[in-house]
């Protein structure tokens, strides 16, 4: 079963990293191409910061922390943290999104952004944004329904079945 989050997470990866390829081969920097009319065009774009370019001259910190929680969730799948499909998920994307622009970062020193929504004025993004967009909302959900929630049941903390106790 690790396994198959171990495969999903390496494919989200290399499919992160082919359309960023695929980007800055075949689109001029700054250049655009149409994708979905009216909603979305792949646009080259560096970004050397991180969401809405935020800390774009510290490139060196934002590849430290990408490379902390990476590594960072890895010792939480190691360590056997993700205990159902909800906490796995969650660490996929993470794992997968932080692991798609550390490459970037390291690589290049920025990280390749191509999709622009046409609808709507947004930043430009990437699939590895996308999985982190996705899978730190679904950590903290995971982390609030079920991190202490065993132990709880098991220590009888959830008050299920006790009397009140005596005023006496």
């Amino acid at each position: 079963m690790f396994y198959a989050y171990a495969i999903l997470a390496v494919l989200l990866v290399i499919g992160d990293q082919l359309t960023k390829l695929a980007v800055r081969a075949g689109i001029p920097l700054g250049g655009s191409v149409p994708f979905i009319p009216g909603v979305l065009e792949l646009t080259y774009v560096q970004n050397t910061g991180a969401a809405f370019s935020i800390l774009r001259s510290h490139t060196w910190l934002l590849t430290l922390t990408s490379a902390a929680v990476v590594l960072a969730v890895c010792c939480l799948i190691v360590r056997g943290f993700f205990k159902n499909a909800l906490g796995r998920w969650a660490a996929v994307l993470v794992l997968a999104g932080g692991v798609g622009n550390l490459i970037d970062r390291a690589v290049f020193g920025f990280v390749t952004d191509m999709l622009k929504t046409t609808f709507i004025d947004f930043p430009v993004f990437n699939v590895a944004d996308c999985c982190i967009t996705v899978g730190v909302p679904l950590l903290f959900l995971y982390v609030w329904l079920h991190v202490g929630v065993e132990e709880k049941k098991e220590d009888g903390a959830d008050g299920a079945g006790e009397l009140p106790p005596d005023d006496h």
